[in-house]
């Protein structure tokens, strides 16, 4: 929960700020680069968003008054990471709308289908990979899809009982899950304009994924390497068809 008070929440959000913040494209890589979930230091944002050291403190403080950004400090180092969850979402809700950065290199063909193959909306599994394990999860039942709203137009995903009992044998303690965090929750991929799993349960399952070194760290950014053990743990544990492990 953010520390807003009544008073700012009973007004309207002031979208313009954020959109702002966002809208310079260095501020938008430096937004890209935390998407993955990890925390940097202003020299490597610096590196990614294609500026100065001494331009970078201002692109940064710009995104912390936007709340988008918060520091945590290391003796005299400090470090960047997204604000909260609701940030990663919100990137990958406006990258479906956003029209494709031109490549201009091998190596940005490279990592933008890196990219598209598997990588991680902040904490959870995304692209793809991302997708094609959400839909094993549908079809072998570990997770049900319920429609809502007057015209059944909402979509929300539940898990059932014989789903909890698969995901605790795979080794995701469903009692730790954190509480103040919804358990099932999910993104639309920018990528593949389908559902994969986020919340609470989509990030332990993702984390279980790298205990197990299904799955490994990419070379760039966010982007994620599926294993060998992995393909033959998903086939396996959750059927995901092999033709969506490649």
């Amino acid at each position: 929960m953010d520390a807003r008070t009544e008073t700012e929440r009973a007004t309207e959000a002031d979208i313009a700020q954020v959109a702002a913040a966002i809208g310079d494209p260095s501020r938008a890589k430096v937004l890209l680069a935390l998407a993955g979930g990890g925390a940097l230091p202003a020299s490597a944002l610096a590196a990614e968003a294609g500026v100065g050291n001494s331009t970078i403190s201002g692109h940064l403080a710009k995104l912390r008054d936007a709340r988008l950004l918060t520091v945590e400090l290391d003796g005299r180092h400090r470090y960047y990471r997204l604000a909260t969850t609701d940030v990663a979402r919100a990137l990958e809700q406006l990258a479906l709308i956003a029209r494709p950065l031109p490549v201009r290199s091998l190596n940005a063909d490279t990592r933008a289908r890196a990219l598209l193959r598997a990588r991680l909306c902040y904490d959870h599994l995304a692209g793809r990979l991302g997708v094609a394990l959400m839909g094993a999860l549908l079809s072998g039942g570990v997770l049900r899809e319920e429609r809502t709203g007057a015209d059944a137009e909402c979509t929300a995903y539940l898990l059932t009982p014989p789903g909890r009992r698969e995901l605790t044998a795979f080794g995701v303690d469903m009692d730790r899950l954190p509480r103040r965090r919804a358990s099932v929750r999910y993104c639309v991929d920018w990528a593949e304009q389908r559902h994969h799993l986020a919340g609470a349960l989509g990030a332990a399952v993702t984390a279980r994924m790298f205990a197990l070194d299904w799955l490994r760290r990419g070379t760039y950014r966010r982007v994620v390497r599926l294993t060998d053990a992995g393909r033959d743990g998903l086939a396996a544990t959750f059927g995901v068809p092999p033709d969506r492990l490649r």
